[in-house]
């Protein structure tokens, strides 16, 4: 990516960010753009981004795509990883190399490279030192991401974390923790009409999923009533299937 483009990315990427702060805004899509863009920004292959829940257990909330997700979840299943310590500890986490990371990583590191990643870099999101989660991005080559890549990442997780609390200090537990609890009920919900349109269409998960997502930004939907009318059947899969192959260029 060069400077150019670089820098209209970045724009973009704030822009985009911003654009999802409203009154009554998605917090999964928030988050999805989010990790979208930084994977995106900072060249990474893949990217997935984890929130604690009301218990402050960790959650898969966003993804890039279903290789990412599979190592989020080994992660999450193992209770140790990169992204693990980086939402503990509440500052970043690099590994350069997975290969020859640290040995108390063996679920992580199994994981990871059978998806083919060699490198993975962990942000915190966190505001006045509490941490809400940890976003993730993985790459297929080794090397660490530079100062500058480092800086971004952080500063658009910290637009996001904002986002996500976004209420009075007063009533801010409270609130945090139903929106939390709202996208991870929404998680759910999407994953449940994920597989009904994969299933019917013969499309991929995330072929799946982007018919669901185009659906909601085209009607001005939230992906939760669009998921939840997928799985009560108001809208069926296979007219989904069709919008996203008419949607395709001719061959």
């Amino acid at each position: 990516m060069n400077g150019t483009s670089r820098e209209a990315r970045l724009n973009a990427a704030f822009v985009a960010v911003a654009d999802t702060l409203t009154d009554h805004y998605d917090v999964v899509e928030l988050l999805h753009t989010l990790v979208v863009e930084c994977t995106a920004i900072v060249a990474a292959t893949a990217g997935g981004l984890m929130l604690a829940d009301p218990l402050g257990e960790l959650q898969l909330v966003a993804s890039t795509d279903e290789s990412a997700e599979l190592v989020e979840l080994m992660q999450l299943a193992a209770g140790a990883g990169p992204c693990v310590d980086c939402f503990h500890t509440g500052t970043p986490v690099s590994v350069p190399n997975i290969a020859t990371s640290a040995s108390e990583w063996p679920a992580f590191r199994a994981a990871a490279r059978e998806q083919g990643f060699q490198s993975v870099h962990a942000t915190p999101m966190k505001l006045r030192g509490e941490v809400i989660g940890t976003m993730n991005l993985f790459k297929v080559a080794p090397g660490a991401l530079g100062e500058r890549d480092v800086a971004v990442v952080q500063a658009l997780a910290d637009v996001a974390t904002i986002g996500v609390i976004q209420q009075r200090i007063s009533a801010e537990s409270q609130i945090v923790a139903e929106q939390l609890q709202k996208a991870l009920e929404s998680r759910v919900l999407i994953e449940q009409a994920k597989g009904a349109v994969s299933q019917v269409t013969g499309l991929s998960m995330d072929e799946a999923f982007e018919t669901l997502r185009q659906y909601a930004r085209d009607g001005n939907l939230t992906l939760h009533a669009v998921a939840t009318a997928v799985v009560d059947r108001s809208i069926s899969a296979e007219f989904l299937a069709e919008l996203t192959r008419a949607r395709r260029p001719a061959q």
